[in-house]
């Protein structure tokens, strides 16, 4: 699979809204919210043209008591696919193959949700920031051409570094 930086497209927030609701009509209280992540979720940030999702579960629900009603959705269901707590979720295309949206389920306070949004939210709070996002994004893909892990490792520390300075910044009371 080659690696393709796309220039962002406002569309993509209508996609993330659409999908939004077909989680909460699928899982309705099972859920206690769903945020749209990743850079599809930062206007005016180039992408990987692939909606990222967090559906946060409800305390008391057994993640692994969705896995169905997530099927039916048209998602593949991979558990927690090298990351504990989460149960990670792909939908691809049916007649292309190519990946459409990924879902990061995790239940409500765990830290990893916190961490998306605060890197999420330092970007589209910073265009300095955003731009330099972007240039180590594309930097990564000229890399790791089609090498997915590749290029996730290569941005690695980078988004680490924000996403670190975004959180004390929360903590301390700032956006990030």
């Amino acid at each position: 699979m080659k690696i393709e930086i796309e220039a962002h497209d406002p569309a993509w927030a209508d996609l993330a809204a659409s999908e939004i609701a077909r989680w909460n009509t699928a899982l309705g209280d099972a859920l206690v919210e769903v945020h749209h992540i990743g850079s599809t979720a930062v206007p005016h940030l180039s992408a990987r043209p692939v909606i990222d999702l967090i559906p946060v579960i409800a305390p008391g629900v057994d993640p692994d008591s969705l896995r169905e009603r997530v099927h039916a959705m048209g998602y593949e269901w991979l558990g927690e696919n090298g990351l504990p707590r989460r149960r990670y979720c792909r939908r691809s295309c049916p007649t292309t193959g190519k990946r459409l949206m990924q879902a990061h389920c995790w239940p409500e306070g765990d830290s990893e949700i916190d961490r998306h949004l605060a890197f999420r939210d330092a970007l589209r709070a910073d265009p300095m920031l955003l731009a330099a996002y972007e240039a180590r994004k594309r930097h990564c893909a000229s890399l790791h051409l089609r090498d997915l892990p590749g290029y996730g490792r290569c941005k690695s520390h980078w988004i680490d570094t924000v996403e670190t300075r975004a959180l004390r910044a929360r903590a301390q009371g700032g956006r990030g």
